[in-house]
């Protein structure tokens, strides 16, 4: 099974930053994907950012320039810095991994979710 623990939402100014982390459990596959998708109330499931096992990222055009996700294998952590926060970025951020063998087969997991709030 694969556990991923989320910290670091909570409530912050427009302009401010926040840290996430999500903490995971299991081996490193062929291909193994971080990342972070977030949900507003009343829409749907989006993509974030992704990073790979070898560092490649990928960011929504909504966050390019504002944020950065990184992992750290040796503590099997990911983490999204999420500076110059608008309102828009209200949601459930949700830290998910997606991992492929050999055959390029695939599973994804998800975390709990943590809610960050951007208002004044």
């Amino acid at each position: 099974q694969v556990q991923l623990v989320e910290s670091g939402g909570g409530l912050v100014q427009p302009g401010g930053s926040l840290r996430l982390s999500c903490a995971a459990s299991g081996s490193i596959f062929v291909l193994d994907v971080m990342g972070w998708h977030r949900q507003a109330p009343g829409k749907q499931r989006e993509l974030v950012a992704t990073i790979t096992n070898v560092g490649s990222t990928n960011y929504a055009d909504s966050v390019k320039g504002r944020f950065t996700i990184s992992r750290d294998d040796a503590k099997n952590t990911v983490y999204l810095q999420m500076n110059s926060l608008k309102r828009g970025g209200t949601a459930v951020y949700y830290c998910n991994r997606d991992q492929y063998d050999s055959s390029w087969q695939w599973h994804r997991y998800w975390g709990q979710g943590t809610q960050v709030t951007v208002s004044s």
